[in-house]
């Protein structure tokens, strides 16, 4: 159950539902949540006027000497959770971050990314997003991590669907229907190529609000696999060598006045000037966006060649070997043409993610930045000098090697703000080095390290 944006209409709503406790929660600027819950009845007040915190204890949000700062509850995002999941009546939301006074916080990663959709918005475009989330389900059995689904030897498991089988259909049904009362319109689930692994789909929105559903999704899918089943639901990209990764492939399109300005009927997969030149900028930055969309140590063992996860800097239609995928799916209607970029994974701070990519996508645009020949090749079969032939670069391999990348190329420092960038730079080089600790001679090998930092992330 969702509920409107006016406060007494809110207010009103949770008393009828008997709520609770209501959880608050964002996310820093890495992407891990954060919150806190409260009485029911304290609701009222914390729409009208926030909560107060300690912004020196989530770094990059505030000093220790000015620390004071206050989330406020987003009305749109507030939802009813599953009764089953507290054994209580809770709701949850997501919250604004603000300063005392009531202004916004500029390292709040939503806010960042409301201000620039607002910016497109202003020039007359209407931004839209979707992605694609995919998680497996896994349980520890003799200290050893595993699927739940390890009772079946076959791989891949791609659309596996019979019963005795595929053990996660009722989970993924009792995800859809919490989702859907919180406001999401799921548009279709299913098994994807590991074991236990899924994948639920639900409909495009602007970019906010998409970024929003990621939160929602994440939260709730975690919630129903620990109290209901025992399981974990973990979004790690790259839990083991030898079975398919977790990515997050996201859709971007440009809408004007209802026109879809990525549709050409006589285009390249009826793809319009605009789109390739967006395109054009999603390949020239994307070195540099890839220390935001795959932003953990383990994000790079999963693009590797073999996985259906893109390794090589090339566009195509219906192509899974290249980054930016044009699908063919929907073809026939115009409203559905978008581009597909396929190396984000879903431990990337969404809003970020989007932020970063609009912005490289309206560069392209802006510069004309054309993305060259499509390849309709497996660029993973083309040998090293056919794809020098063809001027195919490769993503960074490794979190070091993609932040090394933002100093030829400051395209997130311009999208996320000089001190903003620093402080993420900073985070990320961190991880990095305490990984160095870790790390084993074989660099696809995935280190219990990893595995304690993000399989519960």
């Amino acid at each position: 159950m969702t509920f409107k944006e006016d406060v007494k209409e809110c207010v009103e709503n949770l008393r009828k539902h008997k709520t609770q406790y209501v959880i608050l929660h964002f996310i820093d600027i890495q992407g891990n949540f954060r919150g806190r819950t409260i009485s029911a009845t304290e609701i009222e007040n914390a729409l009208s006027n926030g909560v107060g915190f300690d912004g020196s204890s989530i770094y990059g949000f505030a000093s220790i000497e000015k620390s004071d700062m206050v989330m406020q509850p987003d009305p749109a995002t507030l939802a009813m959770l599953p009764h089953y999941i507290y054994n209580h009546n809770v709701a949850t939301t997501i919250c604004k971050i603000k300063w005392p006074n009531g202004s916004p916080h500029t390292g709040d990663s939503r806010y960042m990314l409301q201000k620039y959709a607002q910016k497109l918005q202003e020039k007359g475009y209407t931004p839209t997003a979707a992605a694609e989330l995919e998680f497996y389900l896994v349980k520890t059995h003799d200290g050893i991590v595993e699927p739940v689904e390890n009772h079946i030897k076959e791989n891949p498991r791609y659309f596996d669907i019979l019963p005795g089988r595929d053990l996660t259909e009722q989970y993924r049904m009792d995800l859809c229907d919490a989702l859907s009362e919180m406001g999401l319109k799921v548009e279709r689930q299913q098994h994807e190529v590991g074991s236990a692994q899924n994948e639920i789909t639900f409909k495009y929105a602007g970019p906010v609000a998409t970024a929003d559903n990621i939160l929602k999704h994440k939260y709730v899918s975690k919630a129903i696999a620990h109290k209901k089943y025992g399981w974990t639901a973990t979004y790690m990209p790259k839990p083991w060598i030898g079975k398919a990764g977790n990515g997050m492939h996201v859709h971007l399109s440009l809408f004007s006045k209802n026109k879809n300005l990525f549709y050409d009927e006589d285009g390249y997969a009826k793809t319009s000037q605009m789109c390739r030149y967006f395109t054009g900028g999603l390949l020239t930055h994307a070195e540099a966006l890839a220390a935001i969309v795959a932003p953990t140590v383990n994000s790079y063992k999963r693009l590797l060649p073999g996985y259906e996860a893109p390794v090589y800097l090339a566009w195509s239609r219906s192509n899974r070997s290249a980054l930016v995928r044009i699908p063919e799916d929907f073809q026939s209607k115009e409203n559905e043409v978008r581009i597909e970029f396929r190396c984000p994974d879903p431990l990337c701070n969404p809003y970020l993610a989007y932020l970063v990519l609009f912005k490289a996508g309206m560069d392209g645009v802006k510069r004309k930045i054309d993305p060259g020949d499509p390849v309709e090749a497996n660029t993973y079969h083309l040998t090293e000098a056919e794809r020098k032939k063809l001027g195919i670069e490769k993503l960074p391999a490794s979190l070091k090697e993609a932040l090394e990348t933002w100093e030829s190329d400051d395209i997130c420092m311009q999208a996320l703000g000089k001190e903003n960038a620093q402080t993420y730079a900073e985070l990320k080089l961190r991880e990095w080095k305490e990984y160095e600790n870790h790390m084993s001679e074989e660099t696809a090998e995935i280190t219990p390290w990893e595995i304690e930092k993000y399989l519960f992330a």
